[in-house]
């Protein structure tokens, strides 16, 4: 769902009042110098790198970011960009663990990838003293809210490479995402390369799955205040149009700059499509399933719907990283074919 109003008033006071707490540890950390030990955490993010690719440029909604050398201290804030650091060969030295999974801040499809646990940092307020202390060299959060605020003060501590143009409120893909990151890390031709295999993947799935072509999908959630519904421009959606399928048109018409569209109960039909799915958050997948008002929408009643109860499957479709979605296509597409008649 989109975040409150308060919640992000809260957000820009806290970027406010950290930005001054930054600059004071960044005097201290830069008398102090990096150690061995970071160096060596670090080392892994260099691998593979180009040579030429460097000084890096990617343009973001704040203008073009300079990377000069190759950054060996890269901190992910972004939804998804830990995981993209890690299959394009790199070492977080800390990221922002969204969904969340705990542990390394990442899911089953990335396990065993880091070297070094990160540290983990704060997601929608972000610890900007804890940032600064592990000494970035470039800090990414491609995928985010594009608040001003946020990059104002993540900028004074390390380049920092944040949302694209269009991309505020977590509307970034995959694909954009991976191309950035992989930009700022001097590897473009790893993150091209990782696309157009993971591309074919889409192709493969849509091509043995003729039946989802033109069928109307609704992507929604429900949360402990309520139902909403996905729209355009996020991972989401992306995902399954990418195998044919047509976004609910009702939800696409109430679409605005959110990822999402809220749901009132007396509204529920308007989660009514050829295949409804829905993924709890925060609360049991019994209190979507048995909700008598939503077995009473159309395609619920039908049968043609589908409640994520298995976390680590809702978590690598809602997660839309160039990791995730392999791992998705694999468990989600089967799930969607036993409800779409051919």
């Amino acid at each position: 769902m989109n975040a409150s109003a308060s919640r992000a008033r809260r957000s820009r006071r806290a970027s406010v009042l950290a930005a001054g707490a930054v600059a004071a540890l960044l005097v201290g950390l830069s008398a102090c110098g990096s150690s061995d030990d970071s160096d060596s955490s670090a080392s892994a993010a260099s691998e593979g790198a180009s040579e030429g690719a460097f000084p890096a440029k990617v343009a973001t909604k704040f203008g073009e970011v300079t990377v000069d050398k190759q950054p060996r201290r890269i901190v992910a804030l972004g939804w998804g960009d830990a995981e993209t650091v890690l299959a394009l060969g790199g070492q977080p030295v800390g990221a922002s663990d969204w969904l969340p999974f705990g542990g390394e801040g990442v899911g089953p499809w990335a396990k065993g990838m880091y070297d070094k646990k990160p540290e983990l940092i704060g997601t929608m307020e972000p610890e900007f003293e804890k940032i600064a202390s592990l000494q970035p060299d470039l800090i990414l959060d491609t995928k985010s809210s594009g608040d001003q605020t946020r990059y104002d003060t993540l900028k004074k501590i390390a380049p920092t490479v944040g949302v694209p143009k269009g991309g505020d409120q977590y509307k970034l893909s995959w694909e954009q995402q991976t191309t950035m990151i992989a930009a700022a890390m001097g590897v473009p031709e790893k993150g091209e390369k990782l696309i157009a295999e993971t591309e074919k993947k889409f192709e493969a799935a849509a091509k043995a799955h003729p039946e989802f072509k033109g069928r109307t999908i609704t992507l929604g959630s429900r949360t402990s205040e309520g139902f909403g519904v996905y729209v355009g421009g996020t991972g989401r959606v992306d995902f399954v149009e990418r195998l044919g399928f047509e976004n609910n048109p009702k939800a696409e018409a109430q679409a605005g700059e959110g990822f999402s569209v809220s749901v009132s109960k007396e509204n529920l039909d308007m989660l009514d499509a050829d295949l409804t799915v829905m993924a709890p958050i925060g609360i049991p997948a019994t209190d979507i399933s048995g909700d008598p008002l939503y077995k009473a929408v159309p395609s619920v009643k039908a049968g043609n719907d589908i409640v994520f109860d298995d976390k680590d499957i809702s978590q690598a479709f809602a997660t839309d990283s160039v990791l995730s979605v392999s791992y998705a296509l694999e468990k989600v597409v089967p799930l969607f074919a036993e409800k779409v008649a051919k």
